[in-house]
């Protein structure tokens, strides 16, 4: 049982599991009746609060797990710095306590964090002191940050141990020399510079108060903290490429203070039976191996095969270094006018899913609400997420890995462009591939979104941009589809023909796209290309659609409610227009699948097929039906 669970909701969660899953194990027409027993899984894990004493308990990376590690989330002190006085009266070396407290990892604007305040405040600290376990006496030690929003320097014992930029991406240092016996201290200093369009920050609004398809911001530490014990050599990464047609995972090893007579042993496991084992000499910083996996067994949303992975870092038979991992083989390619998962063409039935929630902004509140958004995506029929403008949280990867679900994966995007802009954006895209390059589930990148941070494509410094961003993404991952302008605008260079289109009905919808597949490629807000640049025969996919706006009877309606094409009076005229924009987009030969807007409620915008809260505004069944006709 996850440490984070509720007791009760995780008895519930176990009783639902059992039954869905006997149901799927027989016929055909059972397998709705488990998916709705998983839906009420689903609703009973959305509603579990977790434990008290440390918010977010769960190991951070769950594709590099170590037994030696401590979770540093919970109580820091924490203090406003408006003035940025703390750099001249030297906070992060003086000892100097600060006035407040925080609940880390929520950031101050969210209401979990214990302050609650959506104000501007470009500059803040924290302090928190520990002690270190007593077995890890003599060994390096780490600390993480799964994410700080946007610059962070860090000090520990008033030494600094270093500074980052990019907000959406995790970053470490060694600390082991900084160390002491008995109690450390810990000094953070976060900025922000809420008003500077210059920053990736995604849908964090610029402006005091959210509006639109802006929300709240996210300042300083939004993701889990922690220390981990390693050996005096260790595997600081591993980069892990299927290769379906041999049934095989090439294991690429990145080694932290290497040493003669090194070497990993990898042991592969699927449900718990030992399947194959590996050996790469570590004597130098990179190390590689490939396995081949008798039988091996694809992963995909239907059979989410996953494999445990253990790599073990030895010398003269002493293990330094133990890691747990896992992998999925499967293949992703576009042939013919369509997406192939595993040599097989597949339809994408995605939702946009921006990933807020009411009392934490970007950060999920518990482990237990990141399963409900993925079993939910899944019971309503939908087969993938888009993930828009942010760097998710690896553990939704995780459940999208564990529980079957494909993501197109986004970057958090700046508004303006310059060249300062272009260095800092590529370096964080950078950080955040490398980050999921693991993950099964993630099928697509797409680094820029409706030309936001690249507003002036006649400029040929930001075309060059784009079409960078592709090729670089392609030469750090050749396994997957990258589309270089979500939306609109493309170059030559994209393996997906992305098109956003809020008509209001299916007919409209219709019209519009039916003599697609002859080349005619209809404008929305923007060209769908570049000027001077002509499609490239990809496959288009209507990434952006529908938007319907409705407010249950009863519930609270926000100020300011916002939707495309007007918020509807009734769940039945929703459901009725949902019904036909999607029946008109498959009728669509040309159209290899869409993503429909969206699934949740955020703040103002109502257009979510769930309410801010994860309650279902429609009956599921039917939108499984639309889904699944």
């Amino acid at each position: 049982m996850n440490r984070g669970g509720d007791t009760r909701v995780c008895r519930t969660g176990t009783r639902l599991g059992a039954r869905a899953q006997s149901l799927l194990h027989n016929e055909p027409r059972t397998i709705r009746a488990a998916q709705f027993a998983l839906l009420a899984l689903g609703l009973a894990l959305c509603s579990a609060q977790g434990d008290a004493g440390v918010p977010r308990p769960e190991h951070p990376q769950p594709q590099l797990v170590r037994d030696t590690w401590l979770n540093l989330n919970g109580e820091w002190q924490f203090e406003f710095d408006d003035k940025d006085a703390g750099l001249r009266e030297n906070w992060g070396t003086s000892g100097r306590p600060l006035s407040r407290k925080i609940t880390v990892p929520y950031c101050f604007e969210a209401s979990l964090s214990g302050i609650g305040d959506t104000s501007f405040h470009p500059v803040v600290w924290y302090r928190r002191s520990l002690a270190l376990p007593g077995d890890w006496k003599g060994r390096r030690v780490l600390l993480h940050f799964g994410a700080v929003d946007y610059r962070a320097s860090v000090w520990v014992n008033g030494q600094l141990a270093g500074s980052h930029e990019g907000g959406h991406v995790p970053f470490a240092f060694e600390i082991t020399p900084l160390l002491t016996t008995g109690e450390n201290i810990i000094i953070v200093r976060a900025e922000d510079p809420p008003t500077d369009r210059y920053i990736p920050r995604g849908k964090q609004y610029w402006e005091p108060k959210s509006r639109g398809i802006y929300y709240s911001r996210t300042t300083g530490i939004w993701q889990t903290v922690w220390l981990e014990a390693v050996g005096p050599s260790y595997i600081s990464s591993v980069r892990m490429t299927p290769d379906l047609g041999r049934g095989a995972m090439q294991f690429d090893f990145r080694v932290d203070h290497p040493a003669p007579e090194t070497e990993i042993f990898l042991e592969v496991s699927f449900q718990g039976r030992r399947r194959a084992v590996g050996l790469a000499a570590a004597e130098e910083m990179r190390a590689a191996a490939v396995v081949i996996v008798p039988g091996a067994q694809a992963w995909s949303p239907a059979t989410p095969n996953l494999y445990d992975v253990t790599f073990e870092l030895r010398r003269a038979g002493r293990t330094l270094d133990r890691v747990r991992s896992y992998f999925g083989l499967r293949r992703v390619a576009v042939e013919r006018g369509r997406v192939f998962l595993n040599n097989r063409p597949t339809y994408l039935k995605m939702v946009l899913d921006q990933g807020y929630w009411p009392q934490s902004n970007l950060t999920p509140p518990t482990d237990e609400a990141l399963q409900c958004d993925v079993r939910l995506t899944k019971e309503m029929g939908f087969n993938g997420a888009r993930k828009h403008q942010k760097v998710e949280d690896p553990r939704y990867l995780y459940w999208a890995d564990k529980m079957g679900l494909l993501v197109s994966s986004e970057m958090a995007n700046a508004q303006l462009f310059d060249e300062r802009y272009a260095a800092a954006f590529t370096r964080e895209w950078i950080e955040a591939v490398e980050r999921d390059y693991n993950h099964p589930s993630v099928i697509i990148w797409a680094p820029i979104n409706e030309s936001w941070g690249a507003p002036d494509l006649r400029n040929p410094a930001q075309q060059m941009h784009l079409k960078s961003l592709y090729a670089l993404t392609r030469s750090l991952d050749s396994t997957r589809l990258v589309i270089d302008n979500e939306g609109w605008e493309h170059t030559d260079a994209t393996d997906l023909f992305a098109l956003h289109d809020y008509a209001r009905t299916g007919e409209l919808l219709y019209q519009k796209y039916k003599s697609l597949d002859s080349g005619e490629l209809p404008n929305n807000s923007r060209g769908a290309l570049v000027p001077g640049f002509e499609y490239n025969g990809t496959p288009f996919l209507l990434s952006e659609y529908g938007g319907i706006a409705y407010v249950p009877e009863g519930a609270k309606v926000p100020s300011e409610a916002w939707g495309y094409s007007g918020v509807e009076k009734s769940a039945e005229a929703a459901l009725e227009r949902y019904r036909g924009l999607t029946k008109a987009i498959v009728k669509i030969p040309a159209f290899a699948g869409y993503c429909y807007t969206q699934l949740t409620d955020v703040e103002q915008e109502v257009n979510g097929l769930l309410t801010y809260d994860r309650k279902p505004k429609y009956d599921v069944k039917a939108i499984y039906a639309i889904n699944n006709p």
